[in-house]
């Protein structure tokens, strides 16, 4: 059975993304090069968004008030560009408020004082590039980030690989899918570590030799 939300979430993360990934079937991957501001932390909760004005971070500000914790912060534009919506100070007031984890689907700067909180950060661009603060913008509204819609509250893991979101609904059985999974791959991982190699246990050497038959 699974846990609580908070546990499923906390599973998800230590799994990692290419393994969510994965067991979801290839779905919900946020597809661009991320840069891992911090890298080497895993995070994962449920998706607070924003969806900012052109080059403005007003929206940003209001999220603030609605962050929860746990959750995963994710900021973008109608039309993403390098103006760095989320700097020190705001990060500052999500980890205070408990974020796990900010995706800003633009630009961040101070970076490295960033690099020094506990939280994940992951951006598409660095940038010294200020925001503004005229366009109100929405907060936990759906948004599309790298070819996947996000909405309030689903799961969205972030590691050094990338980011992948998994809808609300569909946590419990991913995290099934991703136990399966990673007790398949400690199974093959034993077998490797014994001197079997995957060419042959996957059949792809005798397709090799199919192959050159009918050729």
């Amino acid at each position: 059975m699974n846990g609580t939300p908070e546990r499923d979430a906390a599973e998800l993360g230590r799994a990692g993304v290419a393994t969510v990934y994965e067991a979801y079937g290839r779905r919900g991957l946020i597809e661009h090069a991320w840069d891992a501001v911090t890298p080497g932390r895993r995070a994962a909760g449920p998706a607070c968004t924003v969806l900012c004005g052109p080059g403005d971070n007003r929206a940003v500000h209001e999220a603030m008030d609605a962050l929860r914790p746990g959750q995963i912060l994710v900021v973008t534009m109608a039309e993403p560009r390098p103006v760095a919506l989320l700097g020190d100070l705001l990060a500052t007031q999500a980890a205070v408020r408990g974020a796990a984890g900010i995706l800003v689907d633009a630009a961040v700067r101070d970076t490295a004082e960033l690099a020094g909180m506990q939280i994940a950060v992951h951006t598409r661009w660095r940038s010294a590039r200020g925001a503004g603060k005229e366009h109100r913008g929405q907060v936990n509204v759906p948004v599309r980030v790298g070819g996947t819609t996000i909405e309030p509250g689903d799961t969205v893991v972030l590691d050094d690989d990338g980011a992948t979101a998994v809808r609300a609904a569909d946590v419990p059985r991913v995290v099934e899918a991703v136990r399966a999974r990673i007790t398949k791959e400690a199974a093959l991982r034993a077998r490797w570590l014994n001197g079997e190699i995957s060419y042959d246990a996957y059949g792809l050497r005798a397709q090799d030799t199919e192959g050159s038959v009918r050729a």
